[in-house]
């Protein structure tokens, strides 16, 4: 029988680099403790790459996970288990600092235990190529590639050019240090009072209409326009006078 001191020992055992899968896991439950570590870390591969790719987007290039596992507290008392299977607790980001669940699903006692986890996304990202002050406008010799952890923070890693160059920077960048979503100032798509254009989309379509902006459209911040019946739409800015308004 596999106790839960095996899967802790497993769990410590694990090499450093290898994926994130978080899901259940029926192989694992009917594996020999010798086998345990290789079935984990392929199942943490597997759901590495995917949860990346849909956090990163395309474009991104490569990218390289580092899972680092926590230990169970050394007071639980848990009664032996044949069958334990690994989750990712709902509600939980399956990257950066975070938690697996561990619950048994054979034995004299079912139990459910968390195991901290933490795991990086290292792939090459944008960072300043020397100390930038604030309100400098990034151009290309400001910046270079270097690879960075896209999971250490909540605030999105810039990695393509294109999100950066000619924006102006909210804060100082020193040399190094990646340049994140929340360091760039907030664009004004339209001024109170100019022509905007209103785009409805939904599943498939898309709808538009002008009309007149009756607040500013400055980038992350809600804006109204109004249209020729009079109503007042609101919705994001996305571009130059572009106002979109999710169905």
């Amino acid at each position: 029988m596999q106790k839960i001191a095996d899967v802790s020992r497993a769990a410590r055992a694990l090499p450093v680099v290898c994926g994130l899968a978080l899901a259940a896991a029926a192989g694992l439950a009917r594996a020999e403790p010798s086998a345990v570590d290789a079935v984990l870390a392929q199942q943490l591969q597997r759901l590495a790459g995917d949860s990346a790719g849909q956090a990163l987007g395309a474009g991104a290039g490569p990218v390289r996970v580092e899972v680092e596992l926590g230990q169970l507290d050394p007071r639980l008392k848990l009664a032996p288990c044949d069958q334990i299977q690994p989750y990712l607790p709902t509600g939980l980001r399956p990257y950066g600092r975070t938690r697996i669940g561990l619950r048994c699903l054979q034995g004299p006692t079912k139990w459910n235990v968390y195991l901290p986890v933490t795991v990086k996304l290292y792939a090459q990202a944008l960072v300043a190529a020397s100390a930038l002050p604030a309100g400098t406008v990034l151009e290309a010799g400001h910046l270079q590639r270097a690879e960075v952890d896209l999971a250490a923070g909540p605030d999105p890693v810039l990695t393509q050019p294109a999100m950066a160059l000619g924006r102006a920077l909210a804060r100082p960048l020193p040399a190094g240090q990646a340049l994140h979503r929340g360091d760039l100032r907030a664009r004004q798509f339209f001024n109170a009072g100019d022509l905007v254009r209103v785009v409805a989309v939904g599943p498939g379509y898309a709808v538009s209409v002008e009309g007149q902006a009756v607040s500013p459209g400055i980038e992350g911040q809600t804006a109204r326009v109004r249209v020729e019946s009079g109503r007042i739409l609101s919705g994001l800015p996305t571009a130059e006078r572009r106002l979109e308004l999710a169905l």
